[in-house]
């Protein structure tokens, strides 16, 4: 095999291995600020049902989001310390979470405070919102 192609052949492999890697890495860094990031819509909003949405679970959800959230998230919902709540791209499974265990840093956790049927009303007032 003359020289030229043995180089060619040697590039092609090296850079298809060094797109593969790059490809792999960036999976990687993709999943891991999911994870971490409290804004990333969450797959599986695809899988499960959504909040119920009756009036008077919205009208709970609105008497706790009061109580609990608006000091940091506004009366509104629209944000003040906390983000506005409007159209959340996010699962209700994962605002569960959220609710659930808090932010580090920037959110407290109210497990301790919210039961689930608190969390379905909570949940049910924030998809209300959209």
């Amino acid at each position: 095999m003359p020289p030229i192609i043995k180089s060619l052949s040697f590039a092609a492999l090296a850079g298809g291995l060094a797109l593969t890697s790059a490809l792999a890495m960036g999976k990687v860094l993709q999943r891991s600020a999911a994870r971490s990031s409290h804004q990333q819509p969450s797959p599986e909003r695809l899988f499960e049902a959504p909040a119920p949405t009756l009036p008077e679970l919205v009208a709970r959800g609105r008497t706790l989001f009061l109580d609990s959230c608006a000091h940091c998230h506004g009366a509104d919902a629209r944000g003040d310390e906390g983000p506005d709540l409007h159209a959340v791209q996010v699962s209700d499974r994962y605002i569960v979470n959220i609710i659930t265990r808090g932010i580090p840093h920037e959110m407290p956790s109210f497990a301790k405070k919210h039961g689930a049927d608190d969390l379905t009303a909570l949940t049910a007032y924030v998809r209300s919102l959209e």
